[in-house]
């Protein structure tokens, strides 16, 4: 699955207990007619992917929805569910890359036609 939009956070990376769980949060603003607000964790060595992504940046970020049970300590079951980032690609970078169309050379570097004659029969169809 993938989610796509605006980068609006990239939070610290945290690190738990004592076997040095790492984790680090991206919130993506998706562009549609209801924009959502998306928080992505990336966890252990998926956290450095975050490191070249900027505030504002279009981005695409493949995920897996996570979900487990929990049991507190009254016996109730809980459920809680989270959304894993595995992959993030700049749509910026993306987009001026690969379209297929070399850039087009800037206009002073065409030579001016001077050898234009107004009344030469034009067999254009058009």
């Amino acid at each position: 699955m993938e989610v796509e939009g605006k980068v609006k956070m990239v939070g610290e990376t945290q690190t738990f207990g004592s076997n040095g769980f790492r984790k680090r949060e991206v919130v993506v603003t998706t562009e549609e007619q209801y924009p959502q607000h998306i928080m992505v964790e990336f966890v252990q060595d998926k956290c450095d992917l975050l490191n070249s992504v900027a505030v504002g940046q279009p981005v695409k970020i493949g995920i897996n929805l996570r979900g487990r049970e929990w049991v507190n300590p009254q016996g109730e079951t809980k459920y809680f569910n989270s959304i894993q980032g595995w992959r993030i690609e700049n749509l910026q970078a993306a987009a001026s890359t690969d379209s297929g169309i070399p850039p087009a050379p800037p206009m002073d570097s065409f030579q001016p036609a001077d050898n234009l004659n107004e009344e030469d029969h034009d067999d254009l169809p058009f």
